[in-house]
């Protein structure tokens, strides 16, 4: 299908996309506890250290990643604190974080509220996932798998078919998901790293990558469109996360950001994972002032911003 190689043309190129987050729980018709889980499949911007686990060179549990998290530990977090998917459930009330499936001790009531799939340097493409040794998408939708049946122990069937309807284009329906939220690509040519490698001498934004992007994010939404058309009870959506970090990237003062074209970490132009570390690299003295933490990923306090202008436009449309 086209839109998949164009797909695959991002992920070779560029392992940094708001990738795919699938959300059951925007339908909580604002009132707490109304949705019953969070179920997250994607790359690093949702990863909360599946990589952890994994034999790759693609992590990031040590500092100073995570230095503003809780206990200003590194967790495998992709950022200097929370991730997207930690905030959208602190906000639907659901809870405060959204654990990581690997590697870490859940509790029934871990599994029952939502987990994540995500991995750090996926991408659309499985050979991307497979040069870096990380969980692809259908790894991560074998995962998920094995998720139903845990839940299905906990609770039985006829509930656990429940919160998996309610939670969460064609396996996953398959497996019971009804409402899914995909998140769009952002504007990909005005990240640090790609201003340094594509955006020549002034370090622009690559317009090409920017171009690319917009053409996947309105063919994935037409194709959206069409499954909403042919399957019984889909409710899927493209979250536009494009158009309001643009925004904010033009008018960052107006944000409360100082700087926008470099990350907090290093000299914030290429640094990422392993190459920003406390041993090599230092970081900013303000991090509250930057828009992105390394040469890829957006601050905590940037994806707080990103999250309170697009959230509200979507919360009725899977309610």
């Amino acid at each position: 299908m086209e839109i998949t190689l164009l797909a695959s043309l991002f992920s070779s190129t560029l392992s940094f996309s708001f990738f795919l987050l699938l959300v059951q729980a925007l339908a909580l018709n604002r009132t707490r506890n109304t949705a019953p889980a969070l179920i997250v499949f994607g790359d690093s911007i949702v990863d909360p250290g599946n990589n952890n686990v994994l034999n790759t060179m693609i992590q990031c549990n040590f500092p100073p990643y995570g230095q503003d998290f809780i206990g200003h530990k590194p967790t495998g977090r992709f950022s200097n604190g929370r991730v997207p998917s930690d905030m959208i459930a602190s906000q639907m009330g659901i809870k405060e974080l959204v654990p990581a499936y690997l590697g870490t001790n859940l509790t029934p009531e871990d599994l029952l509220t939502g987990v994540s799939f995500a991995s750090g340097a996926n991408g659309f493409d499985p050979l991307t996932s497979k040069l870096m040794s990380v969980l692809s998408l259908p790894d991560q939708l074998d995962l998920f798998k094995e998720y139903i049946g845990k839940i299905k122990a906990i609770v039985g069937e006829e509930r656990a078919l429940s919160i998996i309807a309610k939670s969460q284009y064609m396996d996953l329906y398959a497996l019971g998901a009804r409402k899914i939220g995909i998140i769009s690509l952002p504007p990909i040519g005005c990240v640090p790293s790609q201003r340094t490698i594509q955006g020549g001498i002034l370090r622009d934004c690559s317009q090409p990558l920017n171009e690319a992007a917009m053409l996947f994010n309105s063919r994935i939404s037409t194709e959206l469109q069409t499954l909403n058309e042919t399957l019984p009870g889909a409710k899927m959506i493209l979250i536009d996360i494009y158009n309001p970090l643009l925004h904010m990237m033009q008018n960052a003062p107006s944000y409360g950001f100082e700087v926008y074209t470099n990350g907090c970490c290093g000299t914030g132009t290429i640094e990422v994972t392993m190459l920003c570390n406390s041993v090599t690299t230092t970081t900013c003295e303000d991090v509250s002032k930057y828009l992105f933490w390394d040469s890829y990923h957006p601050t905590e306090r940037a994806y707080e911003v990103l999250l309170n202008l697009t959230l509200p436009n979507y919360m009725n449309a899977l309610s």
